[in-house]
């Protein structure tokens, strides 16, 4: 398997679990939410990585890496280098806490509709990313 052929294959698995936000948006699983919208960011973000020829690390946050090699990526995804970063590192520190929560944040209590629509919106413009970053066929 390719470089290319695993980030491609990173990139249909962020899309395909894009599909099932809504859903647990519309049951009110608002820190499922949370939890797969990172996992759909860390997908699509490895696999522009990937894209460009860079291996990423076994680590959920590689916005430092989209920073340090944003001149690999066209011109208009580079631009946004620091939103994706941004973006990366706030949902790493939601991951385990949606989760599994701690004793004084009870996930199913802690996050709100506001919270899972933002995430969802960020996850689905971090996948946008992606997909420019592939059609510009670098």
């Amino acid at each position: 398997m390719t470089n290319v052929s695993l980030a491609e294959s990173y990139l249909i698995k962020a899309r395909k679990r894009l599909r099932i936000l809504d859903v647990l948006k519309e049951e009110e699983a608002y820190s499922d939410v949370m939890r797969e919208a990172q996992e759909i960011t860390e997908l699509a973000l490895k696999a522009m990585l990937r894209f460009v020829g860079i291996e990423p690390p076994k680590w959920h946050d590689v916005g430092s890496l989209i920073l340090a090699h944003r001149r690999s990526f066209p011109g208009s995804v580079a631009r946004q280098a620091k939103r994706m970063a941004a973006i990366s590192k706030r949902l790493r520190r939601e991951r385990e806490l949606s989760f599994y929560g701690e004793e004084d944040f009870i996930p199913t209590e802690e996050y709100t509709l506001n919270d899972a629509k933002r995430a969802i919106r960020d996850a689905s413009w971090i996948v946008r990313m992606a997909e420019k970053t592939f059609s510009s066929g670098q």
